[in-house]
């Protein structure tokens, strides 16, 4: 249990939030949301003892233990994978490195064998005798093979470090777990794998994440950091979401009578309580939901962007046509090989591949930014795209403000114009005479998206277009594409995502592709599918 008394924290003259007072629970898993900026990862730092609070405190239970998902990929670097991951329970690890050190004493005292006998039974009370092999079986779980975990941590790849570094915040099962982005650079079964491990967690688990399927899956609460303010509320995201929008509507529309309100939110209270899937937290949830009262159910006072994708014309029925494309690597090997399809009228394509350098270089062949090793590519005679690549650096290596900057793309060079695409991007005010080469990574992702709004294109190429995104950017995008009247070609890896736009999954490796016109959820666990992939990856 994680107990939080007044506290308050501010960077000069700008206050993140104040008085706050809230307690985390055993057995509850708390998703913190809120724009970039808010406070969300703030507020896990003070909660870890990283750093001080302005005013206020943090209390634990009585002997309990915290850890916190460490996010410096180098800080192990000359320990073995097997040892990081054991580190990770300190007070083991104290006992374990005393225990040796005098099991190692050429002479031993009486007072040492007095000693050794009392760290035996510290040892057993922590179940140090099965430690080392669940150390293995996390790490088993999470993909790193046995043979690699006595490696040292500098030895291996950044992505494997990534999971040890997971392994180790749960390894003990703490009684307190903090975690910042756990799914950044994880791959969709090890997120499937973690979101099974917190479902089933018993402990207190508090996490910040912009995926919202990761979200939806593990959270009994939602805390929403807004504008200063820190409420928590029951339910997970998607619920916090759609109740906040529907009393969002609700307060613009002044002549709806207070008991039409209260049974509007009553029904959506029931109908999301009944359709909680996840068996492990469904029971407490719903208890949860049924306790809500209508009038905790408030508007969300984000600002959402205003991403709108207007085709200047519809397509006709030849979109793109792909025929015998492959695509090496510099060292030589293959990213694709031999891709043959064609895209239909109203196809939503998300393309997946293992290697993500695959994605990007077959959208940049698409869009003519370089060229195939064989085979080639033919867009229809109506056909306009709009491309929003991987990296962007190249995009704003320019002392240009945001007005010139987006003018370079526009006949239009009216400031009243290009002001109103960047004002949909939440660029307001003076914001827009910004310099473009001192903007954040989610600052430049929303110029990069008002540059394709001008475009009225009727295809647009996304290459994996949540990066950098806070949830509001993401959730008005995902909605927007929902509705797109043109045809989608894009990568991601934000579950909710794919599932609510592709309709149409592409599959590329090094030996061939998979196509398949299928939900994404069904493509993912079709076991028949599986096994063509893994044939697919090892040729």
């Amino acid at each position: 249990m994680i107990t939080i008394s007044n506290l308050g924290i501010q960077f000069g003259k700008r206050i993140l939030f104040r008085d706050l007072n809230m307690n985390f629970t055993h057995g509850n898993c708390y998703g913190i949301i809120g724009a970039n900026g808010a406070g969300k990862s703030t507020l896990l730092r003070i909660l870890s003892g990283e750093i001080d609070s302005t005013h206020g405190s943090v209390n634990f239970g009585p002997g309990e233990r915290l850890s916190v998902l460490k996010q410096d990929h180098t800080e192990f670097n000359d320990t073995t994978v097997l040892d990081t991951v054991l580190m990770g329970y300190d007070e083991l690890w104290q006992v374990m490195q005393a225990k040796n050190s005098l099991y190692m004493k050429t002479e031993f005292s009486d007072e040492d064998g007095i000693k050794l006998g009392e760290l035996e039974g510290l040892f057993a009370d922590m179940d140090g005798w099965n430690a080392e092999s669940n150390a293995a079986s996390l790490l088993s779980g999470l993909g790193i093979s046995e043979s690699i975990h006595h490696s040292k941590m500098s030895d291996i790849s950044g992505k494997l470090k990534v999971k040890v570094l997971l392994a180790r915040a749960l390894f003990g099962k703490p009684d307190n777990l903090l975690l910042d982005e756990p799914t950044n650079d994880l791959d969709l079964e090890t997120v499937n794998w973690l979101e099974s491990y917190l479902a089933h967690f018993e402990n207190t688990v508090l996490v910040v994440s912009h995926d919202r399927h990761f979200l939806d899956a593990i959270s009994t609460h939602t805390v929403d950091i807004d504008f200063g303010r820190v409420q928590l509320f029951a339910g997970n995201y998607t619920f916090w979401y759609q109740s906040s929008q529907l009393a969002l509507r609700q307060q613009q529309a002044q002549n709806k009578r207070v008991a039409e309100k209260r049974k509007e939110l009553q029904e959506f209270i029931d109908r999301f309580s009944a359709n909680v899937k996840k068996s492990k937290q469904a029971t407490s949830r719903k208890k949860m939901l049924e306790k809500l009262n209508v009038d905790d159910i408030k508007a969300s006072s984000r600002k959402y962007p205003a991403i709108i994708f207007t085709p200047e014309r519809q397509p006709g029925n030849q979109i793109l046509e792909v025929s015998n494309l492959s695509k090496k690597s510099e060292d030589g090997h293959y990213l694709f090989k031999n891709l043959d399809f064609a895209v239909g009228k109203n196809d939503r394509i998300v393309v997946l591949s293992r290697e993500s350098l695959a994605i990007t270089a077959f959208f940049d062949i698409i869009m003519g930014n370089i060229r195939p090793d064989t085979g080639e590519f033919t867009w229809g005679q109506t056909i306009t795209t709009a491309y929003l690549p991987l990296e962007n650096n190249s995009f704003f290596n320019t002392d240009l403000n945001l007005i010139d900057w987006l003018a370079q793309e526009s006949e239009d060079t009216t400031e009243i114009y290009l002001r109103g695409f960047l004002g949909k991007m939440l660029f307001s005010g003076e914001e827009v005479y910004k310099n473009a080469n001192v903007l954040s990574g989610g600052e430049r992702m929303r110029c990069m998206i008002a540059r394709m709004m001008m475009k009225d294109a009727n295809v647009l190429v996304l290459d994996t277009p949540t990066n950098h995104l806070d949830l509001e950017s993401i959730q008005a995008f995902n909605n927007t594409l929902v509705e797109f009247p043109g045809n989608v070609l894009f990568s991601s890896h934000d579950h909710t995502f794919i599932q609510s736009v592709a309709n149409r999954i592409i599959e590329i490796t090094p030996n061939g592709m998979i196509d398949k016109q299928m939900d994404y959820d069904d493509y993912i666990n079709d076991e028949r599918i599986a096994r063509q992939r893994e044939r697919l990856y090892k040729k």
